[in-house]
């Protein structure tokens, strides 16, 4: 059985896709106490381990691959040579210290489409050359979008895969059809959610399914937005409702913000945590614990299931030697 050592877990989805797919988990580290909470509940089998993953010595684990979904947070550059020393004060040190500490053959990073272009390149300039020159991994990267793996949702993320020499990694390719929010909210279970504010239903009561902020008179668009009706593009996702027909946009952690409004094509509310999780692809039977806040927050920051299975399924065929590197094939991109 192919082992894996998880950090940064998060609620599961990433976890989920990667048993789906055949893969076995070794250790998941995770800090928040109510993910911890929600992966004891689903998988009480599961090694989960509540700390925070500078804490944790890593020696003792021998997992095949070490995958994180780690969050997007400044690096340092105290030189020019954007080597180890450089990296050290965020997660991603301690993610290569994993690495140093297991060496396992494969290793994941997931994380925010920006991170490709975070401070002019640089940062990924420095993941990529830990991996690559200081711990002996071939590197290649690429922005997958979830709508393209039968997720109902516009969802884009970079995965970032690290292999050892020899071995040949490919992203899955797209599946045929793309899902619509019609066919993930089909028969979804009722459940708790939050509403909107008596001010906030009375502006999206005037938008369609499938508008935004375009759709109100001017005055109310003035009104709402307030400083954003001057500013330049990127406001689409402002009062938005979301139509049966098309995949919802990308779930954030909050359904609420005026800035990432995603309101349900008939009725003027926020999704429910039930509708949250279905459009993130989570089985029904996958229960979040915690308080209302905490679980729309744990659904919004997850990799979407269906995602995480066919990104661990392309694992498998690495590791057992199914790939054969393609002609002209490079391992950056």
């Amino acid at each position: 059985m192919i082992k894996v050592v998880e950090l940064c877990a998060g609620a599961g989805g990433l976890a989920l896709g990667f048993e789906k797919a055949g893969l076995e988990h070794e250790l998941l580290v995770e800090i928040d106490k109510d993910c911890v909470a929600t992966l004891h509940k689903n998988r009480p089998d599961w090694n989960v381990l509540h700390a925070d993953i500078k804490e944790v010595d890593f020696t003792q684990y021998h997992p095949d691959i070490v995958v994180a979904g780690l969050p997007c947070q400044p690096f340092s550059y105290a030189g020019k040579k954007l080597g180890f020393d450089d990296t050290r004060g965020t997660l991603f040190f301690d993610f290569a210290r994993c690495i140093k500490e297991t060496n396992p053959k494969m290793c994941i990073i997931e994380n925010v489409e920006g991170l490709v272009r975070h401070d002019k390149g640089r940062t990924m300039d420095t993941i990529v050359n830990v991996l690559e020159n200081e711990l002996g991994y071939d590197v290649q990267y690429k922005v997958l979008n979830a709508v393209d793996y039968g997720v109902a949702q516009k969802r884009k993320r970079m995965f970032l895969v690290g292999t050892k020499k020899g071995l040949i990694f490919n992203y899955p390719k797209k599946v045929k059809g793309n899902p619509v929010l019609r066919d993930a909210l089909k028969d979804v279970p009722e459940s708790e959610g939050t509403e909107y504010s008596d001010k906030k239903k009375e502006v999206l009561e005037l938008v369609p399914p499938g508008g935004c902020w375009i759709d109100l008179p001017e005055e109310v668009q003035k009104e709402y937005m307030g400083k954003s009706f001057y500013s330049g593009g990127g406001k689409r996702g402002m009062a938005r409702r979301i139509s049966w027909d098309e995949p919802c946009l990308t779930l954030t952690t909050s359904p609420c913000q005026k800035q990432t409004e995603r309101c349900h094509p008939d009725e003027v509310r926020p999704f429910t945590v039930r509708e949250y999780a279905r459009i993130q692809s989570f089985p029904d039977e996958w229960e979040f614990e915690g308080g209302i806040t905490s679980k729309y927050k744990q659904i919004g920051n997850a990799v979407p299931v269906r995602v995480a299975e066919a990104v661990g399924r392309e694992v498998i065929k690495a590791l057992t030697g199914k790939n054969k590197r393609k002609e002209g094939q490079t391992t950056l991109f």
